[in-house]
């Protein structure tokens, strides 16, 4: 799977991408949950767009924050993230994410939004952007 549309919710499309390296324009406003690590290469592809949303995996947080480090990289830009947990969702599968992720940090955009460590992705994300 390169890039899969699982949802609409409004006027939004939630699309999976096993890597945030296929990320494009024609992306942009859209709601993406990747199963890319939240390291500050993956960051770099991330903030190339404005999203919605950005979802990434924590990949167990590691050194210094190194796995979440692009939450705070798409704040800077304005763009809501959240990263699930590593024990939930196998890093580098966008649906497994998508099926049972748990958000495990939040940036202050998706803070803004509401949704919370603890929450079911899915649910969290349907709640928020759901008409």
């Amino acid at each position: 799977m390169r890039k899969r549309v699982v949802a609409v919710l409004g006027q939004r499309r939630v699309l999976l991408l096993d890597s945030i390296t296929w990320i494009e324009a024609a992306d942009a406003g859209q709601i993406v949950i990747s199963g890319s690590h939240g390291g500050r290469s993956s960051a770099e592809y991330a903030i190339l767009f404005p999203l919605a949303l950005c979802c990434l995996n924590d990949a167990g947080v590691g050194k210094d924050c190194a796995g979440i480090v692009a939450l705070d990289m798409l704040e800077t830009r304005g763009t809501p993230g959240l990263a699930v947990s590593h024990d939930s969702a196998r890093i580098g599968d966008a649906q497994d994410a998508w099926d049972h992720g748990i958000v495990s940090h939040v940036n202050a955009g998706a803070a803004a939004l509401g949704i919370a460590v603890g929450q079911i992705l899915r649910d969290g994300i349907t709640r928020v952007f759901a008409p």
